[in-house]
């Protein structure tokens, strides 16, 4: 079984993100959507919200499913038995890193390969931290994410922003 793993934080999960895995689902037997316990980020929504929220989107992709993880993600990917890394490429400005981090990835396991797939057009442009800020600033964000996505942006926002208004009275 070829198996491959599509890692990212997923603060939230976007269209964007959403496209790769389904396309990575062509390619592959089995695609684990790993998500990151994001220790060099503080992500808005905690791991087991970013699981949930990916689980619902992905839930009718039968050769998809979402997975945590923390630490090396070749550790992880070694322990999944997966045979590459699916990496998604918006532009020029994420190759640099990206090809970095599969140099990295290369050496410390040689056997896992990793894939780099580019967006769609339309969602070449989506980020996580678009969505983010977009959101936070009350803009429509439905066209990027799925619906239970902008709830739940709704709702944790919503939380934020009674949070800083206490906090400053």
């Amino acid at each position: 079984m070829k198996r491959a793993i599509y890692p990212g934080t997923f603060d939230p999960i976007t269209f964007g993100h959403i496209d790769v895995a389904r396309r990575a689902a062509h390619l592959y037997d089995e695609v684990i959507v790993a998500v990151a316990a994001a220790s060099t980020k503080t992500p808005l929504f905690n791991l087991d919200q970013r699981c949930e929220l990916a689980l619902k989107a992905l839930e009718c992709y039968p050769n998809i499913r979402v997975e945590p993880f923390g630490g090396l993600l070749v550790d992880f990917a070694r322990q999944s038995q997966s045979c590459s890394i699916v990496r998604g490429l918006r532009a020029v400005s994420d190759f640099e890193s990206e090809i970095q981090m599969a140099a990295v990835n290369r050496r410390l396991a040689p056997e896992i390969e990793t894939v780099f797939l580019s967006p769609t057009e339309e969602l070449g442009f989506v980020s996580s931290s678009i969505v983010r800020e977009l959101a936070r600033l009350g803009g429509n964000v439905a066209s990027f994410v799925p619906l239970h996505v902008v709830d739940a942006l709704k709702e944790i926002i919503t939380h934020e922003q009674a949070t800083k208004a206490g906090a400053n009275m």
